[in-house]
C-alpha cells in the first residue's frame, strides 16, 4: 500500500483506528507521507503527518486492504460575538495546555518533543485552518487517549465542542 502510495505521486492515504465489529472506524485523517523506508522483510517506516479529516460513507477492500469513500470534514466557521467567545476559550485552552506541558518532567518532554515534535503556538487566525489550530491535534496525539474517544473528538466540526473536550481532558490529568 505504502508502495502505490508513492507510486501515484498522491503521497497520501488515509488511517482509522480499529473499531469491533467494523473493521475500521467512522471517521480517519487522511495523512502524507514525508519519507518511507521499505525494507527487504516487506515491513516500512514510514514518516508521515496528518491532514485531513474525514467520514467514512462505504467500506470496500481491495488488494486485501481496507478501502473507503469517504467525504471530507470542516470546521463550522462562526463570527460576531460568538466568534470573540471561542477565541476566548481557545487561548484559555491553549494555556491550560501549556501549563500540563511544562508540568510535565524535562525527560518526558523531551521523548514528546522527538515523537511530535514540539507543541505548536497558537495561531492568529483560529479558523484559517478548515481542520482548526494544529496545537489541538498534536495534544490529541501527545495525550495517547482511548483510540474510540480520540475518534470522537476527531469527528467534531465544532471548535468549540472539540475544546471543551481538551478541556476536560486536560482538567482530568492536571489533577492525577
Amino acid at each position: 500500500m505504502m508502495r502505490r502510495c508513492m507510486e501515484t505521486g498522491t503521497k497520501k492515504f488515509g488511517m482509522c483506528s480499529y473499531e469491533h465489529g467494523k473493521g475500521f472506524a467512522d471517521y480517519g485523517c487522511m495523512l502524507e507521507i514525508h519519507s518511507l523506508e521499505l525494507l527487504p522483510d516487506g515491513r516500512s517506516f514510514v514518516d508521515a503527518v496528518g491532514g485531513s479529516r474525514y467520514k467514512v460513507l462505504k467500506r470496500g477492500q481491495r488488494d486485501g486492504y481496507h478501502t473507503a469513500d469517504i467525504e471530507y470534514l470542516e470546521d463550522l466557521k462562526v463570527d460576531g460575538s460568538e466568534l470573540e467567545l471561542l477565541e476566548s476559550l481557545h487561548d484559555s485552552v491553549y494555556q491550560q495546555a501549556q501549563d500540563w506541558y511544562q508540568r510535565l518532567g524535562s525527560r518526558i518532554r523531551e521523548q514528546i518533543n522527538r515523537q511530535y515534535g514540539t507543541m505548536p503556538d497558537k495561531e492568529e487566525n483560529i479558523q484559517a485552518s478548515s481542520n482548526g489550530p494544529a496545537w489541538c491535534w498534536w495534544l490529541l496525539s501527545v495525550l495517547q487517549l482511548d483510540p474510540a474517544y480520540q475518534t470522537t473528538v476527531l469527528s467534531l466540526t465544532s471548535l468549540k465542542d472539540r475544546l471543551g473536550h481538551l478541556r476536560l481532558v486536560l482538567e482530568y490529568f492536571s489533577q492525577s
